[in-house]
């Protein structure tokens, strides 16, 4: 790409190229800032609030526990399994200032999952939420795990509403199945424990290692992306280049709903808000759209990040337009394509764009992001992210044309060392300094990018190409549809043909109805062929369709 072109595309105020070495690692950003907004509100959760203060003070008391009393040293893996909740941001720096590299585990994994990830990753200790501590005593002895600390929901609610909500979880609702786990300590405990004893600093450099977080990638099992702390001070600051001209230091509070443990949350909202002096409000379960929306009611916010399906899910969420949105600046979708029924209704009802982003987490993750100044929703992923270069590259190697649909390859700071332990993995993704993302991509005229679809999820009818995201857009366009996914299912006479799974929003919705439908917005071999209609559709922790499980 011409960069000296594609410039004159970026909105005022977004610079060109950022610093990936403006900070040493993520601790010294994180000393930087902490003490620059000691007074601001750093996460609320639940109705309580940590201090940046407050923040730094219980990370370095976690940091001097993990070194003096479980003797872990600089490079030692550290899972991280908990739900958002305020213990999660004091274990994640407590672990980055002590030097380890942290592991996001989500807690919803099978006792399969978590035994490959903490074996995989060598992690030698873990903090994981008591209501999945069953989970991990199946697998415990099959993993180098050395020490377990136990969190309940409600440990950092003050003990009041903490002794309440904890009671509630385990002796009403019955959600801590019974489990016996050696070597454990609580976490409160060792946050009093790591008080008393003396932190001693780590010397990090951006090329340590900060993060090993697990992605399926493009094929095969779970592998351990390696994210350095430049990787991630790059990104963030690619991320804060995008959006702070909209932004205003010290005076946001940002809605994270999506889960910390996810390359998206992690970046987009804890490390980059946190260089803002923002707020982060954490919703522990968004899948109750009503206690979501009851939440949100309650404070001025400012900013929200999500997925598609969790924007949809709000639009239809009774309560939610009646909602005061005049402070609301920003509203980032990513991890799975927006779909424009969604961000139109969503404009709709909160006055502001829905911008599309775009990013996978071997590249921290940003990649591309829809101007902060686009008038409506584009279509587009937006343009390259500061200091990221972007090619398409067709079958034969050779770069697309503009319009032309390839494979997109990134190369910029925020590029993965590579996947944990796994060389030939890593050299088929990683290629001269280029990341092959595995998605089918295109170029306009003016720079703007677009995903057509996955490699893998692209559906052959008679030698055509079809792009589920293409299909699903047009079906989520009628009103009587709340979510869609096609697929491709073998074809005597076509070889594939499109299945397509919805959720109906109205019951009287029909397959008829549907395909009739299809037939006035799509070419012939694009309509579906077959018509499923279920109660829901299987997702990821974040929200996105699962078509794998479909097909």
């Amino acid at each position: 790409m011409e960069k000296i072109w594609l410039e004159k595309s970026y909105p005022p105020g977004v610079p060109f190229e950022i610093d990936p070495d403006k900070y040493a690692s993520i601790v010294d950003m994180f000393h930087k800032y902490t003490k620059v907004y000691a007074d601001r509100s750093a996460f609320i959760n639940m109705g309580a609030e940590i201090s940046y203060r407050e923040l730094a003070e219980q990370a370095t008391s976690f940091a001097a526990y993990l070194q003096q009393d479980l003797g872990l040293v600089k490079g030692d893996k550290f899972a991280i399994m908990v739900p958002n909740c305020l213990q999660y941001p004091i274990a994640l720096f407590g672990a980055l200032l002590a030097g380890l590299t942290v592991v996001n585990v989500n807690p919803l994994y099978t006792a399969r999952e978590l035994q490959h990830q903490l074996k995989d990753s060598n992690t030698k200790a873990i903090l994981i939420i008591e209501n999945f501590a069953s989970i991990l005593e199946k697998v415990i002895d099959n993993t180098p795990v050395e020490k377990v600390i136990l969190t309940s929901l409600g440990d950092r609610l003050g003990t009041v509403k903490g002794t309440i909500v904890n009671g509630v979880i385990k002796y009403v609702k019955k959600m801590i199945p019974a489990f016996n786990l050696a070597n454990t300590e609580h976490f409160n405990k060792a946050l009093v424990k790591g008080a008393k004893l003396s932190f001693k600093a780590i010397t990090l450099t951006g090329e340590d290692l900060a993060f090993l977080q697990y992605t399926g990638g493009t094929t095969g099992v779970s592998k351990g992306a390696m994210l350095t702390h430049r990787n991630m001070v790059a990104n963030l600051e690619q991320a804060k280049a995008a959006i702070k001209p909209q932004l205003e230091e010290g005076k946001e509070l940002v809605v994270t709903a999506l889960p910390l443990y996810h390359i998206f949350a992690l970046t987009a909202n804890c490390l980059t808000f946190i260089t803002l002096g923002g707020t982060n409000l954490l919703i522990t379960n968004p899948r109750d759209m009503p206690g979501f929306v009851k939440e949100l009611a309650k404070y001025d916010f400012t900013a929200i990040t999500g997925v598609n399906t969790l924007f949809n899910g709000l639009i239809n969420t009774p309560g939610f337009s009646e909602l005061n949105f005049s402070n609301l600046k920003l509203s980032l979708g990513g991890g799975m394509a927006v779909q424009r029924p969604v961000a139109e209704k969503w404009e709709s009802i909160t006055k502001t764009r829905l911008l599309e982003g775009y990013g996978l987490t071997e590249c921290a993750p940003l990649v591309t992001i829809c101007p902060y100044n686009q008038a409506h929703y584009s279509g587009t992923i937006g343009l390259p992210a500061p200091s990221t270069d972007i090619r398409i590259v067709l079958e034969d190697g050779s770069d697309a044309n503009v319009g032309e649909a390839g494979e997109m390859w990134v190369k910029g700071p925020q590029v993965m060392k590579g996947y944990y332990n796994r060389q030939e993995a890593t050299d088929e993704i990683l290629k001269d300094g280029w990341l092959a993302t595995g998605d089918i991509a295109c170029m306009d005229e003016n720079g703007f990018f677009k995903i057509v679809d996955r490699k893998k999820d692209m559906i052959i009818v008679s030698g055509f190409n079809v792009f589920p995201n293409e299909i699903e857009e047009v079906v989520a366009s009628h009103e009587g549809v709340l979510e869609a996914a096609a697929i491709g299912v073998p074809n005597d006479a076509s070889g594939e043909a499109v299945k397509l799974f919805v959720v109906r929003k109205d019951p009287k919705l029909t397959e008829k109805e549907l395909i009739s439908h299809c037939r006035e917005n799509l070419t012939s071999y694009k309509v579906p062929k077959i018509v499923e209609f279920r109660d829901e559709l299987p997702k990821t922790n974040v929200g996105k369709i699962l078509r794998r499980e479909l097909r």
